[in-house]
């Protein structure tokens, strides 16, 4: 079974940390960039540059938006009404898509008292998180991962400021996203694991723990935005077959 670790347990996760490890493991961003250009969003084009954080080489994905952006705010049922409609999505690539999105709807949905068909996204509405998970979903489908198993996820502390105000590390959406998920304690300063990282463990992940029992063929970093000061900002994973 061909079987995917995700090691987030130094470093956290985001979505263009995980993009970036997967693209390191061989998934085709053109064909990415390609696909995801066929969703009503706005224009965009797909940047992958290798970048070394604390003597670790890894991958860093970018989206950069051709024109100034229209909004950073998309209701869940905008959004998910586009990935079903989208005709050049696969099943598989719209279920993931989907299992990603719904946990951080039901989240928001929680902390600000309303329902998933009233619920509107920030940050996550925007265009490159609509990339990071979609995106996310069509390297899994290249790639031919059939169960992902994943590390405690780092998540950082200290505070954040977010468009209602400062809040604590992890944000209040984030935390209730990863509820029934291991975490990891760090000292680090900061966000750590974002909501698009979150919703894709809370997604897609069956199992959570140590590297399983894997015969390992390929290896990928994805680099995070932030230096750090006493660790490399990157996502780890490991790809290879597992015993039945």
């Amino acid at each position: 079974m061909k079987t995917l670790y995700i090691d987030c347990s130094l470093s956290g996760i985001s979505g263009d940390m995980m993009l970036g490890a997967l693209i390191d493991i061989g998934a085709d961003v053109d064909e990415i960039e390609k696909t995801l250009t066929a969703l009503p969003i706005e224009p965009f084009s797909l940047k992958v540059e290798s970048v070394v954080k604390k003597g670790i080489t890894a991958q860093q994905f970018t989206v950069v938006e051709t024109e100034k952006r229209a909004t950073d705010h998309r209701h869940y049922t905008t959004i998910q009404k586009m990935i079903v409609e989208a005709e050049k999505l696969s099943q598989r690539v719209k279920d993931m898509s989907l299992q990603i999105f719904e946990p951080i709807a039901k989240a928001e949905a929680k902390i600000h008292g309303t329902t998933l068909e009233r619920v509107h996204f920030h940050e996550v509405g925007a265009v490159d998180s609509i990339v990071d998970i979609v995106g996310t979903a069509l390297a899994l489908e290249q790639l031919e991962i059939e169960r992902i198993i994943a590390s405690p996820v780092a998540v950082g502390s200290g505070t954040i400021t977010i468009d209602h105000g400062t809040y604590p590390v992890p944000a209040p959406a984030t935390l209730e996203i990863l509820k029934g998920i291991p975490i990891e304690a760090t000292s680090v300063r900061g966000e750590l694991t974002t909501p698009t990282g979150a919703g894709i463990l809370k997604g897609l992940v069956q199992e959570f723990g140590p590297l399983p029992n894997i015969v390992v063929e390929k290896i990928g970093y994805g680099a995070g935005k932030k230096e750090l000061e006493d660790r490399p900002n990157v996502l780890r994973v490991v790809c290879g077959h597992q015993s039945p």
